[in-house]
């Protein structure tokens, strides 16, 4: 009788953290458990296109451990193994193991075609702004001229409200820049 309401108690745990993980893409696992039910989930993280918050869902990784790893992937670092996110990581390969699970380590073709080359916003020349599609030379001036005048473009929402772009400019300008 004990073990059953005990057993209960624990399955609606379950279900409770299951529902949790469901409803919040940026839920903070807490646990090994909890990377275990995430797993059943079919939840991955892809190393090599991470973002800080990504890496913030597992538990033991720090926020600058999460900012290192964007920006040595950023920088064109790749990252095929768990010995080489624990390298990049300067710890233990022990530490990492039992997040394996939900890591994927996928190849990214950086040359590919299909691959948009990304472009620093708050750093590009009007050059680098106008080989992105989307961007004539109007707009590449106005993207430097506002950043010279009101300093570095914090994200994409603080780039469309400066430059007052509409939301499918934003939707196709997402794939080729980083800030």
């Amino acid at each position: 009788m004990i073990f059953s309401g005990w057993s209960n108690k624990l399955n609606l745990n379950r279900q409770a953290i299951r529902k949790r993980i469901l409803n919040d893409p940026y839920y903070r696992f807490r646990s090994l458990e909890e990377v275990a039910i995430a797993e059943e989930l079919g939840i991955k993280i892809d190393v090599n296109q991470a973002t800080v918050d990504d890496w913030l869902r597992l538990p033991g990784i720090s926020i600058h451990q999460g900012r290192t790893l964007v920006e040595l992937v950023s920088m064109g670092v790749e990252l095929l193994c768990v010995e080489d996110l624990a390298a990049a990581l300067s710890i233990p390969i022990q530490r990492l193991k039992p997040l394996t699970p939900i890591l994927v380590f996928s190849y990214h073709d950086p040359d590919s075609l299909l691959t948009p080359q990304r472009v620093n916003i708050n750093t590009a020349t009007v050059e680098e702004l106008q080989d992105i599609p989307i961007i004539d030379s109007p707009l590449a001036h106005t993207i430097i001229n506002s950043r010279q005048k009101n300093g570095y473009y914090k994200n994409l929402a603080d780039l469309q409200r400066r430059l007052s772009l509409t939301g499918s400019i934003i939707s196709e300008l997402m794939y080729y820049l980083h800030f």
